[in-house]
């Protein structure tokens, strides 16, 4: 008897410890995660201060670009050889996939350069709140995919939004609203590539090393068009020949170039932790946060009407995160 009541105790008392366990492994995952993203949209917001603060002084967005890629490919490479991250095996094969994935990462990173160079910090990202609209049509192009109606129901005041934002933005030029439209398509393309070839379902291939392939392949097929395009214009003589602070030019890019590369990093992170639905959730509080933060950094002029629009885009966009879990129901015949 002693020993069977002996058993019933330790089948009582060690649900209860591991209960325990598991609810205080729970939260140290959750205050995990939740770093994860205050370091996701605090590298964005620093990443859009810095690099503004460049391309006012340096209008060469393509060798800023190419800057960029490059400590991202020289963070990889310390990554890889130092066994901070596992070094993948690549076959040509899996190279070939991610080719195109590359072009338009390129065409995504420095058509957002080109606008930010144009316009305002606040009305770029205004004008990616229509990233999901690019991404319905792209998905319903080249995936088969057709959006329901309340997916196409919540497009409208993503549109709507935009375009009053549009029409009011006191710092408005069409070569920096369609910079930024381009980096939408060059962005939802990447991911509807992604999607498409499965290079994710490949062991060796998680979301945080195809980033990194990514962005060497990005470096390596930019910089020669970097050379054609602007030339040599980032040495110390040339910005100096420019009345430039060298100093000044060259930490605030090194600074943006870091960011850049641990935000995306970050997000791929947060990616693998959460679902689709929650990262675009938290992209669109991310967007906000940069929105509002570059606002009041750069004193940016803001009507009311300017603000209604970007509230009534940005609404849609957490509107379309939300109906995005909605799934059609399948037809009975």
């Amino acid at each position: 008897r002693e020993s069977t009541s002996d058993v019933k105790v330790r089948a009582t008392s060690v649900p209860q410890s591991a209960g325990e366990s598991s609810n205080s492994n729970q939260l140290v995952q959750t205050l995990i995660l939740g770093l994860w993203f205050a370091l996701w949209y605090l590298f964005n917001i620093y990443f859009n201060i810095y690099n503004k603060q460049v391309l006012k002084v340096y209008p060469y967005p393509v060798t800023l670009t190419v800057f960029q890629l490059f400590i991202g490919t020289l963070l990889v490479t310390i990554m890889w050889t130092f066994n901070l991250y596992k070094r993948p095996k690549i076959t040509s094969a899996q190279l070939a996939a991610i080719l195109p994935m590359a072009v338009v990462h390129i065409l995504g990173n420095l058509f957002t350069n080109m606008s930010l160079g144009k316009v305002s910090v606040s009305f770029t990202h205004t004008i990616k709140a229509l990233e999901p609209f690019f991404s319905v049509i792209l998905s319903a192009m080249f995936l088969g995919e057709f959006p329901t109606f309340w997916v196409i129901t919540s497009l409208v005041p993503i549109v709507g939004g935009v375009a009053l934002a549009s029409a009011t933005e006191a710092s408005f030029n069409w070569a920096g609203f369609w910079s930024a439209m381009a980096s939408n398509l060059g962005y939802q393309s990447r991911n509807v590539l992604s999607k498409k070839l499965m290079v994710k379902k490949e062991d060796s291939l998680d979301n945080i090393t195809l980033f990194s392939i990514i962005t060497i392949m990005s470096f390596i097929l930019l910089a020669p068009a970097a050379l054609f395009m602007e030339g040599v214009k980032f040495t110390p003589a040339y910005l100096q020949s420019t009345g430039l602070n060298i100093n000044q030019v060259y930490t605030r890019s090194f600074l943006a170039a870091l960011c850049f590369h641990a935000y995306q990093q970050v997000s791929y992170m947060i990616l693998e932790k959460v679902s689709p639905v929650t990262h675009s959730v938290g992209n669109c509080v991310k967007r906000v946060v940069v929105i509002c933060s570059s606002v009041i950094f750069f004193s940016t002029p803001v009507s009311y009407i300017n603000s209604l629009g970007t509230s009534v885009a940005l609404a849609g966009v957490f509107l379309y995160s939300q109906v995005k879990r909605l799934k059609p129901k399948p037809k009975t015949t």
